[in-house]
């Protein structure tokens, strides 16, 4: 079964380079363009793979990676922080929340998709 991606970013731009390596990845890719959009697509949902954009309307990227580690059935899936926020202690701050890796913008689309592989293949890196 193909794995899927949830991919919780405002931006188009961000996101189109986002679906552009998701996709030659191999995998699915499931949008949200906002906290609020991303809790009602998970509550029908579970990817294998989230990836935060923290600064997003609604429900702060930080506040929802808490509720989502909260959650039993979603605890589980690993979250990559994708953020602007890279002044001292933002990456500290994005672990704190929940999230399994912090990936600052611009994105490094090597690292993306070392991310990605390790845990969609591995579970972890």
């Amino acid at each position: 079964m193909q794995k899927r991606i949830l991919a919780i970013e405002d931006n188009s731009s961000n996101m189109l380079l986002i679906s552009r390596v998701v996709e030659a990845e191999g995998y699915d890719l499931i949008r949200a363009e906002d906290g609020n959009s991303a809790l009602e697509l998970l509550s029908r949902e579970t990817p294998d793979l989230i990836l935060l954009d923290i600064n997003i309307p609604g429900i702060h990227g930080l506040d929802l990676a808490r509720h989502l580690k909260a959650d039993d059935r979603l605890a589980p899936i690993p979250i990559i922080a994708t953020t602007a926020n890279v002044l001292l202690g933002d990456k500290e701050r994005c672990l704190e929340a929940g999230c399994d890796e912090y990936l600052p913008k611009p994105l490094d689309i090597r690292e993306l998709r070392t991310m990605m592989r390790s845990y969609l293949t591995n579970g972890a890196i």
